[in-house]
Parts: C-alpha cells; sequence; structure tokens
C-alpha cells in the first residue's frame, strides 16, 4: 500500500506496516512526538520486536499517528527505516523528509 491513507481502527492501521515488518526484517522505528512543535531528532529508536506493539497500545490511547518507511536517495526502493510521528492536538507531521530521505510509503491514523 503506498501513497497517503486514511483507515480507522487498530486493525486497518497497523496491518499494511505488520505485513512490511514480516519482510523487513531488521527495520528500526525512529519515534517523533510532537510536543509545541516537531523535534529533528526523535525521541527513542524502537527495535523491530517492538514497533506494532509500541503502535497498538497508542492507537487505543487516541493518539494520532503517523508511520512512513523510508529509504535513503541515493536507494529509493530500498527501506532503510520507519519514522513513526505521534501527537494529540498539535500541528500534523512536518512535510517532504529531507532531500537524503525518500518516503516509499504512508499512513495515518487520526485520534
Amino acid at each position: 500500500m503506498t501513497g497517503k491513507q486514511k483507515n480507522s481502527g487498530v486493525e486497518g492501521f497497523l496491518a499494511p506496516l505488520s505485513a512490511r515488518l514480516a519482510r523487513l526484517r531488521g527495520l528500526e522505528a525512529a519515534v517523533f512526538w510532537e510536543s509545541g512543535g516537531w523535534p529533528d531528532a526523535p525521541a527513542e529508536i524502537l527495535e523491530p520486536e517492538e514497533i506494532v506493539f509500541y503502535l497498538e497500545g497508542l492507537v487505543e490511547e487516541g493518539f494520532c499517528l503517523e508511520w512512513r518507511l523510508v529509504g535513503l536517495a541515493d536507494a529509493p526502493a530500498q527501506p532503510d527505516h520507519l519514522r513513526i510521528y505521534v501527537w494529540e492536538n498539535g500541528a500534523a507531521p512536518p512535510g517532504p523528509e529531507a532531500e537524503s530521505l525518500v518516503v516509499i510509503a504512508v499512513q495515518r491514523q487520526d485520534g
């Protein structure tokens, strides 16, 4: 599933990601929390086995979330890592990634 899509419910949001993670073993996630603005650096890095469990809890608690599967600009088809954006009432995640990154897939869950 590519492009930006909205789904309701935990399953609709996590199923495409779970399928990708099953194929992309070893993929880590950088988590960014909005708190009066978006930080430049992630708040934490999740190991592959933590990602879906972490997101399930946040969806159930009503947080807004967006995950982006990104690759490096010099190998745009090869996923490099996952970026997870979490917010409540603040601004939606920042626009396009740095020039060195290419977004392969995006999915958003509004709280």
